[in-house]
């Protein structure tokens, strides 16, 4: 199982909610850490992690999540409503890059993803959800490429096959009932003619008869 499928069963499944996307990171500059901070507990992984809840209405979160080392499990750390998200900085907009920030009331933070495609497809996946889920006051994109707040984003990928898909389908069935009305047109004519062909006829017989 990937470290993803393990947290979204292990710290959002339990609660009722999906994790919609991850990516690992690291900080790109390091936390003072207290002068009385003693004994820390060794290296570990971060993930951001986004997710919503399966029951309406929908809440979406962006939350925090640890794996220590020499541990198995995941923890959930610190968590924030996706309407607390201010400003998303991609930190380039002209080339990919894994470094990125987010920004929440009360928090900042500057990462770097494990890869730029990795942060690609989280931004991408960030983004349709604040464009689908916040009504008002939408968090700010800064610095980020045009491919991936819309140009050619997955979603919209997906959303172009399935239109495609629906207009073959539309064209297939006009074409299917431009078949039939020209079928039922043929059969009208020929019901017509054969009606026409058994009123000459009742009158040929007609005429017999007389004579």
């Amino acid at each position: 199982m990937s470290a993803k499928s393990a947290i979204n069963k292990e710290i959002f499944a339990p609660h009722d909610e999906k994790m919609l996307g991850a990516v690992q990171v690291k900080r790109r500059t390091k936390k003072k850490i207290p002068f009385l901070a003693t004994g820390g507990q060794g290296d570990y992984m971060t993930f951001i992690c986004l997710s919503v809840t399966n029951k309406k209405p929908a809440q979406v979160s962006i939350t925090k999540v640890k794996q220590f080392e020499g541990s198995s499990s995941f923890v959930r750390r610190s968590q924030w409503t996706i309407d607390q998200l201010r400003r998303v900085n991609g930190v380039d907009g002209n080339r990919d890059c894994p470094e990125f920030d987010l920004e929440f009331d009360n928090a900042f933070d500057q990462w770097v993803a494990g890869s730029a495609t990795e942060k690609g497809v989280f931004f991408q996946i960030l983004h349709h959800t604040c464009q689908r889920y916040i009504a008002d006051r939408k968090p700010e994109f800064i610095n980020c490429q045009s491919k991936l707040l819309g140009g050619n984003s997955i979603f919209n990928s997906a959303a172009d096959s399935v239109t495609s898909a629906v207009q073959k389908a539309s064209q297939a069935l006009n074409e299917r009932g431009e078949r039939l009305g020209r079928a039922e047109e043929k059969t009208g004519e020929m019901m017509n003619s054969a009606q026409q062909f058994a009123e000459t006829a009742h009158k040929v017989r007609a005429l017999t008869s007389k004579c």
